[in-house]
């Protein structure tokens, strides 16, 4: 196999997997936690220096290409591994290819953070230790991008387009659902946002990410 993926999917390692599953590539998956100190072993930093999950290994005739930063080695996968037809989620058309580096920069920088507050603060962690003030604070910011998003949205909508960049579900739909998706526990941002909880909700119903988080469980 030429494509290695490095992280579980209850990780930002869920981006290139889910993006090699949609292509369906035959690629290996090294199911790393991002606890327990498998990401600090020297086999592991010699990949990622920088410890984290998920790191991607593509060997090539020319050599390996090596890299991390889930954005990045999803739009990695999608243009390097997928066929720019129309049909997959690989760009076919340089505005596709520009909505997806747009909208993935945007997730990380105005929508990550907030979103990861919410998920935690809301849902993920015990909840004598959740703070509802840092969740309530965290909604009040994302009330601003979302509105962009929801606004696109329509815009697309009007054009006979269901997804962020086309008609069909692309990599730039998988790196910005797959932020705001953590956002979901937040009903009052979902009933502001109804195009944006039903695209989120498209999306995460796809086969390959529910195939993609199954492997958690296997």
């Amino acid at each position: 196999m030429s494509l290695t993926i490095y992280g579980i999917a209850a990780s930002r390692a869920v981006r290139p997997l889910w993006a090699a599953t949609e292509l369906g590539l035959d690629f290996h998956h090294v199911p790393l936690p991002y606890q327990g100190g498998g990401t600090r072993t020297p086999g592991f930093l010699a990949i990622n220096p920088n410890g984290h999950v998920p790191a991607v290994v593509d060997a090539r005739p020319e050599g390996d290409v090596v890299l991390w930063e889930s954005m990045a080695c999803a739009l990695y996968i999608a243009r390097h591994h997928g066929r720019a037809d129309g049909q997959s989620i690989t760009p076919a058309t340089p505005r596709e290819d520009a909505e997806a580096l747009r909208w993935s920069f945007w997730a990380v920088n105005e929508a990550e953070a907030d979103a990861l507050t919410v998920l935690m603060h809301r849902m993920v962690m015990p909840e004598p230790r959740r703070k509802p003030e840092l969740a309530n604070a965290a909604e009040r910011r994302l009330a601003v991008p979302l509105r962009v998003i929801e606004q696109h949205l329509q815009a697309q909508q009007a054009r006979g387009q269901a997804f962020l960049a086309a008609e069909r579900f692309t990599v730039a739909d998988l790196c910005a659902a797959s932020v705001l998706n953590w956002a979901r526990p937040s009903r009052t941002l979902m009933d502001a946002h109804p195009l944006t909880h039903g695209w989120i909700l498209r999306c995460m119903e796809r086969p390959a990410h529910r195939a993609v988080k199954a492997t958690d469980t296997a």
